[in-house]
């Protein structure tokens, strides 16, 4: 991340040596002005190494502005890079990632990992300057007196080497805690998912003690941290307090010695006082390292992870449009440019039939063909670009409600309105002031459950692909709308290969081709009304008969 953005940084480190620099040289200049011009008694010297002052005090002002600015920037190049890396391997993974990592996992890097890679890269300006510094002021200590320089500096790494041992527990017990906190992020996000099962089983305060233990745990370990982390910013401030004691005794005994004047005396204890800058910023420095490097891991892992399915070296040849997909485990077959329905006794195993269709499934096998071709042949892209699945789990990101829909940004007003208008959506955009300039909130929840899993259904049409799978499109909606979504679905989509997961009456009265799954196998294919007819178990599945099916045919 660094070598990606060196130029700012390296800017922000010059504006930061030259920044620190000045401060390092203004105890010089003090002194200068108190033995040339305050005890000689001489008011054009004192004018003179004023004005130098006033000088260096302008230049520490403007390089310390930039300094600031540069560091901003770094910081936020470095967090959002981190956003857009994760974010680009989470679109890249697809339906693997919470497969392989859990949801609290990713939310940590979007939280506090961020900020702490970005952390690192605000304090590198400062503390190249505090390097720099600190040599620099050795240099004039050691030309000025080489018993009070050797002291400086022999005395401010020594305090390093006192702070330094307490760094690689707090390394580990930050790595503990940051697995604890990603843990609970993980197990919110599951009881808030789950909320409404919850209530329906009465298991609500099963998770809320569930949670409460583990908050009490991440707690715990935050306290642990914290001890550490206390401890180390109590000795930053009494160590470098210590050792400027010791210098200013030794300076004065050498001034009152006569060995040093009174303004190279000044001089020491203002480099004194000003070395606590360079030590509090190195270990401040050592303290955001530590915590970056466990944030790294963790975001290393992800960007580690490769997905189920990649291209292959050699690409087959692109299917023409217009072409069946066919799933040969299943005998499923989606026929071009027709509405298919999908219904099983188990909505998981038509769902997971969907997944297959996309190549977003666990298992990824070759019984899936678009055209006669494997879809684990063909380039991932162009089969995520021909073939979309929209399921249930399907969210709202945040953000103007007309690019949350169309996510391509390749589509028309006139081509959002209508998918709009056929996922019955006309009331909710009636509803908000604002309309499509509406900013939608995280997961979009201002929205309720029906109308969100409408505008998730727009979102998928918005997208127009050739082959478009729908799971449970309806299963939020009233009889009423989900008529209307029927009627209008099978309208928009004329002549382009859609199929749909459900056992909604009103939804297969409206489909060309119902597919029945049954043990893995479709079982049955034909009109709603045929297999009403001909069918017991599939007449079970869709009315909810309670009489005992005859054999499956």
């Amino acid at each position: 991340m660094a070598r990606g953005q060196w130029r700012t940084l390296v800017v922000g480190m010059l504006f930061g040596i030259v920044w620190m620099s000045a401060q390092a040289v203004m105890p010089a200049v003090i002194g200068r002005a108190i033995d040339t011009g305050v005890a000689d008694r001489d008011g054009g010297e004192l004018l003179k190494w004023a004005s130098v002052m006033f000088v260096i005090g302008l230049v520490q002002a403007a390089t310390g502005i930039m300094r600031h600015r540069f560091a901003v920037t770094n910081w936020l190049t470095a967090a959002y890079r981190t956003v857009q890396l994760v974010g680009r391997q989470a679109v890249h993974l697809g339906g693997t990632l919470p497969r392989k990592v859990s949801t609290g996992e990713v939310v940590a890097i979007g939280t506090s990992d961020l900020s702490h890679l970005g952390q690192v890269m605000d304090v590198s300006a400062r503390f190249a300057g505090a390097i720099v510094s600190f040599l620099l002021v050795s240099v004039i200590l050691l030309n000025t007196s080489v018993t009070l320089g050797l002291v400086v500096l022999v005395g401010v790494p020594a305090l390093m080497l006192v702070v330094g041992p307490l760094l690689s527990p707090l390394q580990r017990r930050s790595a503990t805690q940051r697995h604890l906190m990603g843990d609970l992020s993980n197990t919110a996000s599951d009881i808030v998912g789950g909320l409404r099962v919850l209530r329906g089983i009465g298991g609500e305060q099963v998770f809320h003690d569930r949670y409460r233990r583990e908050s009490q745990t991440v707690r715990r370990a935050g306290v642990e941290v914290a001890k550490l982390q206390s401890l180390l910013d109590a000795l930053q401030i009494f160590l470098p307090g210590v050792f400027v004691v010791l210098v200013v005794w030794l300076g004065a005994r050498y001034a009152v010695e006569g060995r040093i004047t009174p303004g190279e005396l000044v001089a020491f204890y203002g480099y004194s006082a000003f070395l606590m800058i360079p030590l509090r910023t190195a270990t401040e420095y050592a303290n955001k390292v530590i915590r970056a490097k466990v944030s790294a891991a963790r975001v290393c892992h992800v960007l580690a992870l490769t997905p189920d399915v990649d291209d292959p070296e050699v690409p087959a040849d692109s299917p023409p449009p217009g072409v069946d997909l066919t799933d040969v485990r299943t005998g499923f077959v989606a026929s071009a440019g027709r509405l298919t329905a999908i219904v099983s006794e188990q909505p998981d195993d038509s769902a997971a039939l969907a997944d297959r269709l996309g190549l977003c499934a666990a298992e990824v096998d070759d019984d899936v063909l678009l055209g006669g071709v494997r879809l684990t042949a063909l380039r991932r892209a162009e089969v995520r670009a021909r073939i979309v699945v929209s399921d249930t789990g399907a969210v709202l990101f945040s953000g103007r409600l007309g690019d949350r829909l169309d996510v391509t940004g390749l589509g028309t007003d006139a081509a959002l309105r209508r998918a709009l208008d056929t996922a019955s959506a006309d009331d909710i955009m009636a509803a908000l002031p604002e309309g499509l300039d509406t900013v939608v909130a995280e997961r979009g929840r201002t929205f309720s459950g029906g109308q969100r899993q409408r505008l998730v259904l727009a979102r998928a049409l918005t997208t127009d692909p050739e082959v478009l799978v729908l799971v449970e499109p309806t299963s939020a909606v009233d009889a009423h709308t989900e008529a209307r979504v029927a009627a209008r679905l099978r309208a928009q989509r004329s002549g382009r290969t859609t199929v749909v997961t459900t056992s909604s009456p009103l939804m297969l009265d409206a489909v060309d081709e119902v597919a029945f799954l049954h043990d893995g196998r479709i079982v049955a294919t034909g009109t709603h009304g045929d297999l009403l007819a001909t069918n017991p178990a599939y007449r079970m599945v869709v009315t909810r008969e309670t009489e005992p099916a005859e054999a499956v045919r």
